[in-house]
């Protein structure tokens, strides 16, 4: 098998065991795994350290080779903090049972699902029109929706709006509308 199929079939496993180590982190964070995935993090440590000292000739597997360094490194200096405040006592375990205590309004929550659909469809539409200026940032994007849609309720009388993304004239335009009350039968 030539050289380039094993380096990267090695940084496809370093990948996919990186992205496991994430997970193994988070669940032990959550408190969900009562030991901290070391014998993971020091095996994915050594093959990582294996091609430090190897010359990789080809560009696109050195690129491929760094970008996994350097987010195994990212990682561990997230974890190690983390680590550091709970032997502090400092760490405030995000838990399911702590999230499902908290009161959820599902107007709100369906409304930030809309946001963010339209957020994404904006981004889309932002992306495809190849425009030279960045994007809107989410806090913008938020601030303006929730300004025209207090506006367009009080000129609607109250009834709610929906947003979506069209693209006229090679730009992204949000449009508004009154949504369709659920029919009673």
């Amino acid at each position: 098998m030539p050289e380039r199929q094993i380096l990267l079939r090695a940084l496809d496993n370093i990948g996919v065991d990186l992205r496991e180590l994430e997970i193994l982190y988070e669940r032990y964070f959550s408190g969900m795994e009562k030991r901290e995935p070391l014998r993971q993090r020091e095996a994915l440590q050594k093959r990582l350290r294996q091609f430090v000292n190897r010359r990789i000739m080809k560009t696109d597997l050195r690129f491929r080779y760094e970008s996994l360094a350097a987010r195994y490194h990212t990682y561990t200096g997230h974890w190690d903090r983390i680590l550091r405040l709970m032997d502090e006592g400092r760490y405030e375990r995000h838990t399911g049972a702590q999230r499902a205590a908290l009161p959820v309004n599902p107007e709100k929550a369906s409304q930030q699902n809309e946001n963010e659909s339209t957020y994404q469809q904006m981004l889309k539409a932002h992306q495809e029109c190849s425009l030279g200026r960045p994007a809107p940032s989410r806090q913008q994007f938020d601030a303006y929706l929730a300004k025209q849609r207090s506006s367009l309720e009080k000129k609607f009388g109250g009834q709610k709006v929906e947003f979506r993304v069209v693209t006229e004239a090679g730009k992204p335009k949000i449009t508004a509308r009154p949504k369709k009350s659920p029919s009673t039968t």
